[in-house]
């Protein structure tokens, strides 16, 4: 059942619900691409690349406009996501290296 047909409340919650736990289990396997990369990248100095950060945003811009949904809107939350990515990825590098 698509939104467009609900009727009630709990079926809006139920479906919200579920796409939480489907996007939690993507951030999970984003993050997982985070352990590679600090476990890959040579220098902690090469956690943070701020060219790539504006193109993953820009990315996910596009993708947002082609959808329907207010760019600005997922900028937001993709430099949240990606500024909690690269603390993630910190900590990892600094974590396998000890």
């Amino acid at each position: 059942m698509t939104p467009e047909h609900y009727s009630t409340m709990a079926q809006v919650r139920a479906g919200v619900d579920n796409l939480d736990r489907q996007i939690v289990a993507l951030l999970a396997q984003r993050f997982a691409h985070m352990r590679a990369a600090a476990r890959i990248k040579p220098d902690r100095s090469a956690v943070r690349d701020e060219a790539r950060k504006a193109e993953v945003i820009a990315n996910a811009c596009a993708e947002a406009e082609a959808l329907g949904v207010p760019c600005d809107l997922i900028a937001g939350m993709w430099e949240e996501l990606v500024e909690a990515s690269i603390a993630y990825e910190m900590a990892e590098f600094d974590r396998i290296r000890e």
